[in-house]
């Protein structure tokens, strides 16, 4: 593969204005660039959860097959961003989105049923795949406001609604694994 980028900078943005894959020069708060800008996000938050489960796998190994799960999401990630910057370009499939629902019911199954709001905490690869799951929720909020206003076609839009719940999943799956209890909402007293 040759070099995808051999400047850094080129200056064609400091006036407001971004350069998408097909051309089309947008303002840096476009709709378009708001939702590869969260998926941006989201995908460097996941890339943190990720080193952060490489650093315990020593400890837990059965983290590993979360590594395995979420690993392949940080490309993904980077379809759905080109997906978003060249509107002609599909990269996902719906076979990326059953492989997360796989996953989802294989951990749902191990965690059980939610009896309770959980707090994201506990420990900080639990909090962190907390972080992942609102980052995927705020990227899934932008392309639908995208889908508005320009129409997204493909799974785009299912594989982030699916994602999100995965990593809600992955940190339940991750405290039951490093044996911290569920931090468990509770309800502000009523006044008396």
């Amino acid at each position: 593969m040759g070099f995808r980028l051999s400047k850094i900078y080129t200056r064609t943005g400091d006036q407001g204005e971004t350069g998408l894959g097909d051309g089309r020069r947008v303002p840096k708060d476009h709709p378009r660039v708001e939702a590869i800008g969260e998926v941006d996000t989201l995908n460097s938050q996941l890339g943190l959860l990720l080193a952060g489960l490489e650093e315990q796998s020593g400890k837990h190994p059965h983290l590993k097959d979360v590594i395995e799960v979420l690993t392949p999401c940080q490309h993904r990630l980077f379809d759905l961003g080109g997906e978003l910057a060249m509107p002609v370009y599909k990269a996902l499939n719906a076979a990326e989105v059953n492989r997360l629902e796989a996953a989802i019911d294989r951990w749902n199954e191990e965690v059980g049923a939610l009896e309770n709001f959980i707090l994201p905490g506990g420990s900080a690869l639990i909090a962190q795949a907390h972080v992942c799951r609102s980052a995927a929720r705020s990227a899934e909020r932008r392309c639908q406001h995208l889908n508005a206003v320009e129409p997204l076609e493909g799974v785009a839009l299912a594989y982030i609604n699916r994602l999100s719940d995965l990593l809600f999943v992955a940190a339940r799956v991750i405290a039951k694994r490093q044996g911290v209890a569920e931090i468990l909402w509770q309800a502000a007293a009523k006044p008396h």
